[in-house]
C-alpha cells in the first residue's frame, strides 16, 4: 500500500512532517523518504530503507539536518520516494500512492512523445513515481499535467507535488484512498491517515472528493480542480488497512469494525467459550462480536511488538509467515479445553490462520472456530498495492476453485460470490477442512456494507464481487 503526508507551514516544518510521516507506518514496509523546501536552502531529500529498523531509527539524523517551510513524506511498500524532478515546470518533489496496471502502454507514449530513458529499480520495473512525474511534465503546467494522469493511469493514483510555492495534493480519480486535510494556527497539512495530524495540534479541515486538487500553503487549502460525483473509496481501508483511529468520509476504522462483529454474531450459531481477535486487525471485530452475543472477549494469545512491530516485517512471503507465528505468545490458562471463536480480518492466502489454528490446537485448544470480518477474496485487487501476490492463484478461494474445476465442475464466479447458493457453502467447507477450523462463516458483503454505511456505489468491492 502506502502513505503520504505533506505540511505548508509558516516557521520550520521538519518536526511535523517526520511525526506526520511516521505515523502512516502502518502501511508499508519497504522505503521511506522526506523532502523539504527551504526559501534560504531550497530542496533537500532524504529516502531510506526500513525492512529492518523503523521510520524514527532511519530518519533521526536527517530531521537534525533538513529544514523548511514546505514538506512532503512517505511510507512505501515498493519504489523509493519522493523523487526530486527538474522539468519545465521547475524543480518539485513527487510522491505518489497507488497502482498503474497500464505501465507499459504509458512508457511507450512517453518515449514515442521525446522521453529518454527511465531508471531501473532493482527490481526490473520502471519506477511508478517517477513515471507519474513524466507524465504530468506531458502538460504546460502542473493541475493540467496531474489531471492527464489521473485520465491515462488504468489503476489509481494520488500524489503530492512539492514546489517552492506550495504543495499540490491530488485524490485519485474515483477516490479509492482518501486525502484528509488538516489545519493549525500557522500551518496546513495533507494526510493519507487523518489521525496523524491530530497529536501534532491540528484540527480536521475537510477530506478531498475523488479527483479534487489543491493546492497548500501556509495560509491556506486552495482548490484547483473540483472533485468528481463518483467515488469507489477501497472498503479494505475499513477492514484491515486503516488504523484503529483512523476515519474515511466521516465513519470511523474502529466503529465500524465493532459494527462487523456485532452483525456477525447477529447471524451465527454457536457458543463458544471465548471470543478472541487474531491481533492486532482482528481485535476490534472481535470485541464487536462479544458485545453483541454475551460470549466473554479474551487474549488467548498476545502479540509481543516491542521488538516485532510491523515495519519490521521482511519481504518474502515465507518469512514474513514464519515471523508472523514467533510474535504470537500462547496464554495457556486461556486456551486449554477451551472452545475458542476466533475473528481474523480477512483469509488471503491461508497459511497464517492454518498455522494459528494448529498452535491452539496443540496449545490444548478444543474447537476453533474461524469468523472472517470480510467476505471470500476472489479477485486480485486492481487498483491498490495491498497485496504482493503476484497471482489470483495465490488466494485460497481459487485454488479451491481450481480443484473442483478438475473435478470436472463448471465454475460460475457469481455463483461462488453469492453466500446464498450451494456452490458458495461447498467452497466455504472445502477451505474449512483445507485450513483444519472447526467451522468456517465469512462475513457476508451485504452485512459488511451495512457494517461501514456508505451507500455501496460509493464502495470499491472488485476483490470480493469482481464489480468494477
Amino acid at each position: 500500500m502506502g502513505g503520504f503526508f505533506g505540511v505548508a507551514a509558516k516557521e520550520d516544518c521538519v518536526f511535523d512532517l517526520f511525526f506526520g510521516t511516521d505515523y502512516h507506518s502502518h502501511l508499508g514496509t519497504r522505503r521511506a523518504g522526506m523532502a523539504v523546501y527551504s526559501k534560504t536552502k531550497g530542496f533537500d531529500r532524504a529516502i531510506h530503507n526500513i525492512e529492518n529498523a523503523p521510520f524514527r531509527t532511519k530518519f533521526e539524523k536527517d530531521v537534525n539536518s533538513m529544514e523548511g517551510q514546505l514538506g512532503i513524506g512517505c511510507i512505501s511498500d515498493y519504489e523509493p520516494q519522493p523523487l526530486l524532478v527538474r522539468s519545465h515546470h521547475g524543480t518539485y518533489a513527487i510522491t505518489t500512492v497507488g497502482k498503474i496496471n497500464n505501465t507499459d502502454e504509458l512508457v511507450k507514449m512517453i518515449f514515442g512523445n521525446g522521453h529518454s530513458h527511465f531508471m531501473e529499480m532493482s527490481s526490473g520495473e520502471v519506477n511508478a513515481t517517477e513515471l507519474v512525474a513524466a507524465i504530468v511534465n506531458q502538460k504546460d503546467n502542473l493541475v493540467d499535467g496531474i489531471r492527464y494522469a489521473q485520465e491515462v493511469i488504468d489503476g489509481s493514483m494520488s500524489m503530492m507535488l512539492l514546489t517552492p510555492l506550495g504543495i499540490y495534493a491530488a485524490r485519485d480519480r474515483l477516490g479509492r484512498t482518501p486525502i484528509a486535510i488538516g489545519k493549525k494556527a500557522d500551518a496546513y497539512c495533507a494526510a493519507f491517515e487523518s489521525f496523524s495530524y491530530l497529536n501534532l495540534g491540528y484540527e480536521d479541515e475537510r477530506e478531498l472528493g475523488p479527483g479534487e486538487i489543491v493546492v497548500l500553503t501556509p495560509e491556506g487549502c486552495k482548490t484547483l480542480a473540483n472533485p468528481g460525483k463518483d467515488m469507489k473509496i477501497c472498503t479494505f481501508l475499513w477492514v484491515y488497512y486503516g488504523y484503529p483511529s483512523s476515519s474515511y468520509e466521516g465513519i470511523s476504522v474502529e466503529k465500524m469494525r465493532y459494527n462487523c462483529g456485532s452483525l456477525l454474531a447477529e447471524r451465527d450459531n454457536i457458543t463458544p467459550d471465548i471470543v478472541a481477535g487474531v491481533p492486532d486487525s482482528g481485535t476490534a471485530h472481535a470485541i464487536g462480536y462479544a458485545n453483541r452475543s454475551g460470549i466473554p472477549f479474551s487474549r488467548p494469545f498476545i502479540k509481543y511488538t516491542p521488538t516485532w512491530p510491523r515495519s519490521f516485517m521482511p519481504t518474502m512471503q515465507t518469512q514474513r509467515n514464519l515471523i508472523a507465528k514467533m510474535k504470537l505468545i500462547p496464554v495457556h490458562d486461556l486456551i486449554k479445553d477451551k472452545s475458542l471463536l476466533l475473528i481474523d480480518d480477512s483469509i488471503v492466502r491461508g497459511t497464517q490462520l492454518r498455522e494459528t489454528t494448529e498452535f491452539l490446537y496443540q496449545s490444548g485448544a478444543k474447537e476453533v472456530h474461524i469468523r472472517p470480518a470480510c467476505p471470500p477474496l476472489l479477485f486480485g485487487c486492481k487498483y491498490l498495492n495491498f497485496s504482493r501476490s503476484s497471482s489470483e492463484m495465490d488466494l485460497i478461494t481459487r485454488r479451491v476453485l481450481k480443484e473442483i474445476e478438475q473435478e470436472g465442475k463448471e465454475i460460475d464466479l457469481k455463483k461462488y460470490v453469492n453466500p446464498d447458493t450451494a456452490e458458495y457453502d461447498d467452497m466455504v467447507n472445502r477451505i474449512c477442512h483445507q485450513l483444519k477450523f472447526t467451522s468456517l462463516r465469512f462475513h457476508r458483503l451485504d452485512d459488511m456494507i451495512r457494517s461501514v454505511g456508505i451507500d455501496k456505489d460509493k464502495l470499491c468491492t472488485y476483490c470480493w464481487d469482481g464489480r468494477e
